[in-house]
């Protein structure tokens, strides 16, 4: 199993490596520094706008495989090199992925445990009431983008707050102005409600995957077996059906919830968090390339992980994923 895991992470390595020199070369390609320094109010004279894009490895006159090796070269030191704002690449993704993380990961994990539950109970009682609810809530949530999403928990939170005539919620930064960033309470007000949009958007991906998957393998003749040894639908489904229900589940919400993870900008637009998916919009804007650089850095290793955790998960659970 080791050997196998041992390949998988050479390959994936591999893998992430080329994308992040791709994703280079086509942000030096594509963006244009230049104009965001000569845009500025009072306009640097030229010689100034070529000495900064010099220092930021970006001047679009050098030739573009000279920028990348000397980018590479840095990387290479754990040197993501320097924003436009004059702010080190690596302590500006260090401090935005820490406020992404506190804005997703909850949002997450009770999304995965909420959508297993929702798959479970769809596949067991089938044509139900309740297993219709559930069909019709998670296909409804689909449809709405996460934005949309966080747009009406927004409006609700602003709703219940009028009616309660306090504050309930809170919905804008990881904490009030005027209040303490330090203050467990306050930095919970504020994350409840992205959370909540997070955990339905995956709750409803992953209960229909489930799901289906769940129902698929109802039919299998070990299921049967086990009924006809003597074992109830529901006892037979969920004790030896969901094991294997659940393999292709795995790899499918890790990526899922790495692609989130990485690029939730919307919902840090939303709810003013400033995080790694807010960072790529107003960097691409600007034309930062070393940002968007470190910002693809970032969302490899993000997937890399994702790819190692759900093979390791994968291998445990299937057997014959080992070979």
């Amino acid at each position: 199993m080791a050997g196998v895991l041992l390949r998988r992470l050479a390959g994936q390595v591999l893998l992430v490596i080329a994308a992040i020199g791709l994703a280079y070369l086509l942000a030096a390609t594509v963006l244009d520094p230049r104009a965001e320094l000569e845009a500025r109010n009072p306009p640097p004279p030229p010689s100034a706008v070529e000495k900064r894009l010099d220092e930021l490895n970006a001047n679009d006159r050098t030739p573009l495989f000279a920028r990348f090796v000397t980018w590479a070269s840095g990387l290479s030191h754990g040197d993501l090199g320097t924003t436009l704002d004059g702010t080190p690449a690596g302590a500006e993704t260090r401090r935005r992925v820490g406020v992404s993380l506190r804005l997703l990961l909850a949002g997450v994990l009770l999304g995965n445990v909420l959508g297993a539950a929702l798959g479970v109970v769809g596949a067991l009682d089938r044509h139900v009431l309740l297993d219709r609810l559930v069909t019709a809530g998670t296909f409804t949530v689909l449809a709405i983008p996460l934005v949309a999403l966080a747009v009406l928990a927004q409006a609700a939170a602003q709703w219940a707050n009028s009616r309660a005539g306090t504050r309930i919620f809170a919905w804008t930064g990881e904490y009030t102005p005027a209040g303490s960033p330090h203050h467990l309470a306050e930095r919970l007000q504020h994350l409840v409600l992205p959370t909540l949009t997070v955990a339905l958007g995956r709750a409803a991906v992953v209960g229909r995957y489930l799901r289906g998957t769940l129902r698929d393998t109802a039919g299998a003749a070990f299921v049967r077996a086990a009924v006809a040894k003597g074992l109830t639908r529901r006892r037979a489904l969920t004790r030896h059906a969901l094991r294997v229900a659940v393999i292709p589940v795995v790899p499918m919400s890790a990526y899922g919830c790495a692609t989130l993870l990485a690029g939730a900008a919307g919902t840090e637009k939303v709810f003013g968090w400033h995080g790694m998916g807010e960072w790529l919009i107003d960097s691409i804007h600007r034309g930062d390339v070393n940002a968007v650089a470190a910002y693809c850095c970032f969302a490899a290793v993000v997937v890399l992980c994702a790819g190692l955790l759900s093979g390791l998960a994968v291998a445990v659970l299937d057997p014959r994923s080992r070979a």
